[in-house]
């Protein structure tokens, strides 16, 4: 199974601030923590998540991260950072874990979960992917390296504002 995270929503109160190091704003720090808790309750918990280096996907990962039982490994992978499609396969491709979740950037966190699955869902704001927008995808294959395009299937896709807990 693999698990694409758009980083959650992020600060733009100075927007003369170096984007690796901005951070999530207060609605971010909010939906980080829902998006964790309805993973865990639906039983999508990764064995390793693989981080962007930037502070707003760190931030995302430590606020998720407390949700999931057994703990998932945490690896910061600067080479995630605004990655493409391309690079983001790549880097999936040398995985061995089971379960794979990734923590983005659009616009190639997008464009990788729909390269990836072989039919989008219906969800009205999968092509625009907000933030947290968290899409789980299943596979059919032996081991990472024979991920290929369009192979998957999407189990769930879902935004912060479809989760009740976010809603409250």
């Amino acid at each position: 199974m693999l698990i694409l995270i758009r980083h959650a929503k992020s600060s733009w109160d100075d927007p003369f601030a170096d984007d690796h190091a901005r951070v999530l704003n207060d609605r971010g720090r909010a939906a980080a923590p829902a998006i964790g808790a309805w993973l865990a309750s639906e039983g999508h918990v990764p064995d390793v998540v693989l981080c962007s280096d930037a502070a707003r996907t760190q931030e995302t990962a430590a606020l998720i991260l407390p949700h999931l039982a057994p703990a998932p490994v945490l690896q910061l992978v600067p080479g995630l950072y605004h990655a493409s499609p391309d690079t983001m396969l790549d880097v999936l491709r040398r995985q061995t874990a089971h379960c794979i979740a990734m923590i983005g950037h659009n616009p190639g966190i997008a464009m990788f979960a729909d390269g990836m699955i072989g039919r989008r869902p219906a969800h009205p704001r999968f092509g625009d992917y907000p933030t947290g927008a968290t899409c789980v995808i299943a596979f059919d294959i032996a081991d990472w390296g024979n991920a290929a395009r369009h192979s998957g299937t999407c189990k769930a896709f879902r935004t912060p504002g479809d989760l009740p807990v976010f809603r409250a």
